[in-house]
Order: structure tokens, then C-alpha cells, then sequence
């Protein structure tokens, strides 16, 4: 039986590829398969996927033709998985040689659904750690216990994928598919979705997996209409954490949440298309038409005054009603 599979989507990252292809390599064992999705890349990275095809140990191809974005990619991953255990890794990103034996240990000494660990951000030539936001280290928890408060950031604010390994139970419970064709923010309906149906995670200070930001080619970089896919991501979050049991307790966070990023992309809103600058401030007066009103008001006034000054003026120049 595979023991891991590693879903890895690449699209027109032939300048990273090889990295992270070198960084598969020394990670390759007789029971671990990566998965290689090409999602229909219009550069020179189909051809070098076809050689890592024949050159990788444990290597599996899979193309898409049409591309479909990240979540499309991974959902096509893991379809095509076999492995016990099942993590992510993104096609520009890289990882330490033998971090995949020693995730795959520490998770089985756990005995968790899904564990989850820091990483290393790369930015030009600086590095930093970033960890995941839960102070209990190495034991297992109940999932539903590290999303709140909601004034701070927690577990459910840490929602890389690939930062983490996840037992392949939780496949067969319907809980690590993807949003079918979100573009952008579809790892925050996943990790919530996570944190709410699973039953046990472990959060490890095990370094090995290396996160490379501000690539030209990359979503967060790129002010087009993909980028505005947070507000379908969001109102999943919105509406599946309304029908929780502990609803009461949980929208506050996901709507105080919500409002943050909103306000994220307002204060930058210079980097957008025209068009698309004024598409976000009607999909965010809308979105926050939508969100519970009495939690939404909450929201706002827990907010730096900044911060929730943007969203009020959002509201009440698109004719919401003002808090």
C-alpha cells in the first residue's frame, strides 16, 4: 500500500519547477507517490513534468485540458491518490530532504486525523518562520477547540494546505475536496470545513517546508477578477458556519474574519484593474448585506477604527444599510 501521496499542482512555473522537482526527489521512498498535476501550463513546464514522469521514483502525471485553477488541481489529486496519508505541496514551493518520512512518522505517533505544522516564508532573500497559530504542541486536540477567540488569530487563520498531513479517512468522509473552480482563498472553506467535521489534530514544530512569495505569476500578485473569488470563498464559510451546531459561538469569528480580508483588499485596492476596483466595493457591500447584521455590527465596532471606517464607508456609499 502507498503510505503518502503528495498532490503537487504546477501551472506555468517553469522557472520553479525544477526546485521543487530536486526537492521531491530526496524525499522519494518505494511507498510514496507524487502526483504531478499539470493544470494545462502554457510555458515550457509540461515538458519537464514529462521527464520528472520518467526520472522521479513514485512519480504520477496527470494533465488537465483546460486549466482550473489550484482547488480544480488538487480535487484532481486526490482523486487520483492511494496513499494512507495524503499532504499538498504548490509547484513553485519546496521542501527539506526527508521532511516527508518525518511528517508521515509524527502523525502516525499521534494517531490524529490531520496534523499540522509550521513552515518557512521566502521572500527575494529573506526567510522567517510562521507558525501555526495554537499554543499546545505535539498532543492531540479536538479540532472545534483552536477556532476561537475570535479577536485573534487561530488555527482556522493558518489555512495552508500544504502545511500539514491529513489522514486518508478524512478523504473518504468527503472532508479534503476543494471548492470546484475557486481561484483564489480556496484553502479557507477547506480548513474551516476541517476544523469543524474532524476529530483530532496535532499542531508540530516540524520545519521543513519552504513557501516562496511574491512570484509574478501568483494569485496574490495579480489584481485581476480571479482575485475577488474571496468573496464566493468566504460566504461558504459564512453559510456552512451558520448551519453548525455551535453557530452562536462560531459566526462571530467567521464574520469578523470575513470583514478583515474584505478590508485587506479595500486598503489595496490601487493594485486592481479599474473595473475590478469597482466590482470589489459592490461584491463587499453585498457580501456584507448578506452576512447576520447583528454579528456584523459586533464586527465592525470590535474593529481598529481604520479598519472598520473602510467597510462603513463601503456600505454607506452603495446604499447598505449603515451600522
Amino acid at each position: 500500500m502507498v503510505k503518502l501521496s503528495v498532490i503537487v499542482p504546477f501551472y506555468n512555473v517553469q522557472t520553479y519547477a525544477p526546485d521543487t522537482l530536486r526537492s521531491l526527489r530526496a524525499n522519494a521512498r518505494d511507498d510514496f507517490e507524487f502526483i504531478l498535476v499539470d493544470d494545462c501550463s502554457a510555458d515550457g513546464t509540461p515538458e519537464i513534468l514529462e521527464r520528472a514522469e520518467r526520472e522521479l521514483p513514485g512519480a504520477v502525471l496527470v494533465r488537465h485540458e483546460q486549466n482550473g485553477g489550484l482547488a480544480t488541481a488538487r480535487n484532481t489529486g486526490l482523486d487520483a491518490a492511494r496513499g494512507e496519508y495524503l499532504t499538498f505541496l504548490d509547484g513553485d514551493d519546496w521542501i527539506a530532504p526527508d521532511y516527508y518520512t518525518q511528517l508521515v512518522e509524527t502523525i502516525e505517533e499521534l494517531d490524529v486525523d490531520f496534523l499540522r505544522v509550521d513552515h518557512v516564508q521566502c521572500t527575494n532573500r529573506s526567510r522567517g518562520v510562521h507558525r501555526v497559530p495554537v499554543g499546545r504542541r505535539g498532543v492531540a486536540l479536538d479540532p472545534r477547540d483552536v477556532i476561537l477567540p475570535a479577536d485573534r488569530s487561530t488555527a482556522v487563520d493558518y489555512p495552508y494546505a500544504w502545511a500539514g498531513v491529513y489522514h486518508r479517512r478524512l478523504l473518504d468522509q468527503g472532508l479534503l475536496h476543494f471548492t470546484h473552480g475557486l481561484r483564489t482563498a480556496e484553502d479557507r472553506p477547506w480548513i474551516w470545513r476541517l476544523h469543524r467535521e474532524a476529530r483530532s489534530f496535532a499542531a508540530a514544530g516540524l520545519l521543513g517546508i519552504f513557501y516562496r512569495r511574491g512570484v509574478a505569476s501568483s494569485l496574490t500578485q495579480i489584481g485581476d477578477v480571479r482575485q475577488l473569488d474571496f468573496i464566493r470563498a468566504f460566504d461558504q464559510v459564512i453559510e456552512e458556519t451558520a448551519r453548525d451546531r455551535d453557530a452562536d459561538k462560531l459566526l462571530p469569528k467567521a464574520v469578523r474574519t470575513y470583514c478583515a480580508i474584505i478590508s485587506h483588499h479595500l486598503g489595496n485596492i490601487e493594485r486592481f484593474e479599474p473595473s475590478v476596483a469597482r466590482k470589489l466595493r459592490s461584491m463587499s457591500a453585498a457580501a456584507m448585506k448578506r452576512m447576520p447584521q447583528d454579528v456584523l455590527k459586533d464586527a465592525l465596532n470590535s474593529m481598529d477604527y481604520e479598519r472598520a471606517a473602510r467597510l462603513r464607508r463601503v456600505r454607506r456609499h452603495t446604499g447598505t444599510v449603515a451600522s
